[in-house]
């Protein structure tokens, strides 16, 4: 009679490594809660998904929650001395298009425009400081400019970036001025010049510098012009996406549906650079190398009620074009931004402030 086999009782580590593989598979099945800005992103719906409806319901309070957003500060630095934006203009510009994006840039610390103004949208970004009780400054500069004719080609990538920066920051001609206290450097991409994951994934985004590429650390944003790649995605609500049935553009207060879309997305990350310039300061979530901060908590909401596919409540000039603020002698479209006192998304044109 041959010798029976024994019984297998598993060890102690199987056991424990049974029971994590079980844990994971029950985390996996529990709805994460996220706090999401609507965008027209194409990979968002399906053929079994129906597209938003661009206005819900009666009640327009739709801003932002408090209950699920958890924004912390991580004691990085802050910007709160004069903030000065040194633009590299990268590509083919129009001086037309220039004009615009500067007026802008010089809104933010202008006290001259009616009311609702730029000025008072960077307001809530002061509200922001650093672990002295220091608020984020209250002047924003227009400081130096560069030309950039394709110096790295019509194709860039996130981190070619860096070396755009230190052509310009190393010219022999009229280089930008090193600011590593007080700089922010703003390269501004031509609608011919493909970035990488742009439309797909970015529309615009911020980091710093590497000293090993540039030679010192900087705090820099990248926004792209849209008009010729994906105006729909990027340059949305002045274009609308072909796959959104029944929602129709709003006419850009400049005229220039591409540029004036841009505005948005650079005021995204000039906030967000003024409060998390090097990635240790104020966001939300627990991997600053995802970070959700004050910008991304507020994606596409831009007047009372935003929120979904609607963008709220906005004004519309007597020639039709749509705005929510004004600038100088301009007006813009500029998307609201995370309010640390209140709680959420606001911004100057709110009707219940």
């Amino acid at each position: 009679m041959g010798r029976q086999k024994p019984l297998f009782f598993p060890s102690l580590s199987v056991w424990l490594e049974m029971i994590s593989l079980l844990m994971l598979l029950v985390l996996a099945s529990v709805p994460v809660i996220r706090v999401q800005a609507w965008r027209p992103w194409p990979r968002l719906f399906n053929d079994s998904t129906s597209y938003p409806d661009p206005v819900f319901g009666s009640s327009k309070r739709y801003e932002g929650s408090s209950e699920f957003v958890h924004l912390q500060y991580h004691m990085g630095p802050v910007l709160t001395s004069n903030i000065t934006i040194h633009t590299i203009w990268y590509g083919s510009w129009q001086p037309s298009q220039k004009r615009i994006i500067k007026g802008f840039l010089r809104s933010i610390s202008s006290r001259d425009a009616q009311s609702p103004s730029v000025s008072e949208w960077w307001s809530t970004v002061q509200l922001y400081t650093d672990q002295t009780g220091s608020n984020i400054s209250s002047n924003v500069l227009l400081g130096s400019e560069k030309n950039d004719r394709y110096s790295h080609g019509k194709s860039l990538t996130r981190l070619s970036i860096q070396s755009v920066i230190k052509g310009a920051i190393t010219a022999s001609t009229r280089p930008l001025p090193i600011d590593s206290r007080n700089g922010l450097y703003l390269v501004l991409t031509s609608p011919d010049v493909h970035m990488q994951d742009f439309c797909g994934q970015v529309c615009g985004f911020h980091y710093f510098t590497f000293p090993s590429i540039v030679g010192t650390t900087l705090p820099y944003a990248w926004v792209g012009n849209s008009a010729a790649q994906c105006p729909g995605v990027c340059a949305y609500p002045f274009a609308v996406p072909s796959y959104i049935p029944g929602l129709k553009p709003l006419n850009p207060p400049n005229g220039d549906a591409g540029v004036d879309g841009m505005i948005s997305v650079i005021a995204h990350e000039i906030a967000e650079l003024s409060t998390n310039p090097l990635v240790n300061a104020w966001y939300a979530g627990q991997d600053p190398s995802f970070p959700t901060e004050i910008a991304d908590l507020c994606e596409g909401i831009y007047g009372t009620g935003g929120g979904g596919s609607y963008t709220g409540q906005l004004s519309v000039d007597k020639t039709g074009a749509t705005y929510n603020m004004n600038g100088g002698r301009r007006r813009f479209l500029v998307q609201w931004v995370w309010n640390p006192v209140l709680n959420y998304c606001f911004g100057p044109n709110a009707l219940d402030k």
